[in-house]
């Protein structure tokens, strides 16, 4: 009576706590920039306009959308990001399940001899004996102090973290696949012009040959235009390689080898974004970025892990019973006479471990600092994304408006010399160097585009992309 009133008291000391007490992230609550910097963004970004589709899609390419959707489909990196995270979920399963009483159902028979010895000097002899024994046994570890709930709440934290991993995999697999298209719209882009440069340097070459030859032009103007057109031929095999390297690197993210059929281009004239993009509020970062929330999950489980060491300074108490049904032949193991049963509690106190369960609770106790550490850096690097990326698509408007005006003088010049021409008093020289001169200023006016185009998509990635599908449908 005595061990069952024991018992008692110690299952009332479940109300114990050891919780650790543990610092709050802080909830940052910064501007993105300046308030002079955020001031030259307007007209640039929309703030706090929420983005209800995907991010991709302001680029109102339906051939995008579908590089997009193929990637999330067949990549095999996000595949299994999700068999990693169904496994992290089934744990979280199995960890609750062993927190409740286990039962199971066991049989044993085996053959015994007892030695003569046994029983001492009275030379009692009992023959070799066949046994039976079958039936259902109870065991339980009440969670005293906490251990249990920490346990299941850091392997939930662990599972959380998973959940974010994928994720940030999806952000990063979806951002990259545009930026690939993106530049491989670009690489042709600009092959395509330099291709019109190279015609135009080979016309001016012919041009500059008949002069030599009428005397109107000297062999060092030949070599010159010679020069120029193996300078510009020299451009070639770099932008080729290029425009294969991400043509190639697009079809690896879509799930398949290059030599298994490249994706089709993504062309320049496709591509078209808002002149202000939606750009969430600072105070919504923390709760959209992958890579925070993921490192918010990777705190929790360390606050948990603490818990679970915090209790393992504590007395533990297992409880455990069968009942079984024995005999010398299975005829009679359902007997009334064959029953049998046993009940038990064990308690087991720490008294003495060289120091090794304090020196584990300090060691969860740096872990979970640790963690915070690194969960407001991933906040502060994660603003700096922003920033950058804000500020960026500011100087690509900026670079972008003087390359449109210079595009637009290359082209007056361009018409103005065909006048000449066809007035009588130009000649075919100026209108080809006037026709090379405004390809290459609309090959940098292009470029100029492309970098709005990539630091449009470096934002999107770095404020948390879009609002992600359901897990199950990928």
């Amino acid at each position: 009576m005595k061990v069952v009133t024991c018992l008692f008291l110690l299952l009332g000391l479940t109300a114990c706590s050891t919780d650790p007490l543990l610092d709050s992230p802080d909830q940052p609550n910064r501007p993105y920039l300046p308030a002079a910097d955020m001031a030259d963004l307007q007209g640039h970004v929309a703030l706090g306009q929420k983005l209800e589709t995907a991010w991709w899609t302001l680029f109102n390419s339906g051939a995008l959308n579908d590089l997009v959707h193929q990637a999330v489909d067949a990549n095999p990196g996000l595949s299994a990001a999700k068999e990693t995270l169904a496994q992290a979920q089934a744990a979280v399963e199995a960890e609750q399940g062993s927190q409740m009483p286990q039962v199971s159902l066991g049989a044993v028979t085996g053959r015994q001899l007892y030695g003569v010895a046994l029983f001492g000097p009275s030379n009692f002899f009992i023959p070799p004996f066949t046994y039976y024994e079958v039936g259902p046994s109870f065991s339980w570890t009440p969670d005293l102090f906490g251990g249990g709930k920490h346990r299941v709440e850091r392997q939930q934290a662990l599972a959380d973290y998973q959940q974010h991993q994928w994720e940030a995999l999806y952000v990063a697999l979806t951002g990259n696949v545009v930026a690939q298209a993106v530049q491989q719209a670009t690489w042709r882009t600009d092959i395509d012009a330099v291709e019109h440069v190279i015609v135009c340097d080979e016309r001016l070459r012919e041009l500059t040959q008949r002069a030599v030859m009428t005397g109107s032009a000297s062999r060092s103007d030949l070599v010159t235009a010679q020069t120029r057109l193996d300078t510009d031929r020299a451009l070639l095999p770099a932008l080729q390689q290029n425009y294969s390297l991400h043509a190639h690197t697009l079809a690896v993210l879509l799930g398949r080898g290059p030599g298994d059929g490249l994706p089709l281009d993504v062309r320049w004239e496709q591509l078209k974004l808002p002149a202000a993009l939606p750009v969430s509020l600072p105070s919504e970062l923390v709760h959209r970025r992958p890579d925070i929330l993921a490192a918010e999950a990777d705190l929790h489980a360390a606050g948990a892990a603490l818990g679970v060491a915090s209790a393992n300074l504590y007395p533990s108490l297992t409880l455990s019973a069968n009942m079984l049904q024995e005999a010398l032949s299975p005829s009679r193991i359902f007997y009334a006479a064959s029953n049998a049963w046993a009940l038990a509690g064990a308690i087991s106190v720490p008294v003495w471990d060289g120091g090794v369960l304090s020196a584990q609770r300090r060691a969860a106790e740096h872990a979970y600092r640790a963690s915070l550490d690194n969960y407001r850096d991933t906040v502060v690097r994660a603003f700096g994304q922003v920033a950058d990326a804000l500020t960026a698509l500011v100087h690509d408007d900026e670079a972008i408006v003087i390359f449109d005006d210079g595009a637009r003088t290359s082209a007056t010049a361009l018409a103005i010399a065909r006048q000449h021409v066809e007035a009588g008093d130009g000649n075919q020289v100026d209108v080809v160097q006037a026709e090379r001169a405004d390809a290459q200023m609309q090959r940098q006016l292009s470029d100029a585009h492309a970098a709005r185009y990539l630091d449009a998509i470096r934002l999107f990635v770095a404020l948390g992309g879009s609002p992600l599908p359901p897990l199950s449908s990928h």
